[in-house]
């Protein structure tokens, strides 16, 4: 005896599509693909005029390898060396701090607070601090750090305004990557007896360590193209500085504003190295990308375990 599972459709008592289901899908289809359409166009065109104007000038391997010291706007020559080792170093000052506090706030919010008063006033100032801009993140850490206290200009601070654009980006990404780990992973390891800190590091964490690593990255990424805490908080130079709690520091968009400040756009040699530096801010963004993308797959939960089969 057949099941009503293996009958043809029509036996079922299926009569098919009707027609204006069949046109709103096919109208439904061309909007989306329309609007895919739209908005890869100025995506495609702005890729293609950096690295088309921009080539030109990280084609060489005095690009990686020299800074702009002694070094005019109008004469040929140096590098970016000095402002890429600027943007990374104060990216990663920047990650060593918001990582450990942005993936702690995320697990208190998740674990521990529920709806404790607490809890929803941590959750309100992360929505706070997501909608703050970065030029307001500069002026805190300016009155805060240099105008109160006194400290100069650095690249630590221009880290410490990076920071709060971070954390509330870190905190949301492994908050939904938490609450997508199954609470039966949990349940079972409360049932055997293993306390809550323990469930949260050997269990919890390892199950969203992919989508966890990858938010990182990506705010990472987010973070090393801001401009406004480097006009606020530090100068631009064009010699070298690995001192990042003192002195003048090159990065990348600040080269890109110096560039169109000494006359971008009017002369051919401080053009060619705006465009460059540009296409090399996205090359290093672009290269963080990639990263997070290999990085989730290979922390990636291995789920084991037999088939409903047997």
């Amino acid at each position: 005896m057949t099941s009503l599972l293996d009958r043809p459709l029509k036996a079922r008592g299926f009569t098919g599509v009707s027609r204006r289901r069949r046109a709103a899908d096919a109208v439904a289809t061309v909007l989306v693909t329309c609007a895919v359409a739209v908005a890869l166009v100025p995506l495609i065109w702005l890729l293609y005029s950096v690295v088309a104007k921009g080539f030109g000038a990280v084609k060489s391997t005095v690009w990686w390898t020299h800074s702009q010291a002694d070094m005019t706007a109008f004469i040929a020559g140096g590098g970016a060396y000095h402002a890429i080792v600027g943007t990374v170093l104060q990216g990663l000052v920047c990650a060593a701090i918001s990582i450990p506090i942005g993936v702690f706030v995320a697990i208190y919010l998740v674990e521990y607070a529920g709806d404790s008063a607490m809890g929803k006033l941590t959750s309100f100032m992360v929505d706070i601090l997501t909608g703050v801009p970065s030029i307001v993140a500069a002026l805190f850490i300016y009155a805060l750090l240099i105008a109160t206290l006194g400290l100069p200009r650095s690249g630590f601070a221009v880290s410490l305004a990076l920071v709060l654009l971070m954390i509330p980006v870190i905190v949301r990404t492994t908050e939904e990557m938490l609450h997508i780990v199954p609470v039966e992973l949990r349940e079972a390891s409360y049932a055997l007896g293993v306390p809550n800190w323990r469930t949260i590091t050997k269990i919890v964490l390892p199950a969203g360590m992919s989508g966890i690593i990858t938010g990182i990255l990506l705010a990472l990424a987010r973070v090393m193209g801001e401009t406004a805490p480097l006009l606020v908080l530090v100068g631009y130079s064009q010699a070298m500085n690995f001192n990042i709690f003192g002195g003048f520091m090159g990065s990348l968009p600040g080269m890109m504003y110096d560039q169109t400040s000494a006359g971008a756009g009017t002369s051919v040699i401080p053009t060619n190295r705006l465009w460059g530096a540009a296409l090399t801010l996205i090359t290093l963004i672009a290269v963080i990308n990639l990263v997070a993308r290999v990085v989730s797959r290979v922390f990636a939960p291995k789920w084991s375990g037999r088939n409903s089969d047997g």
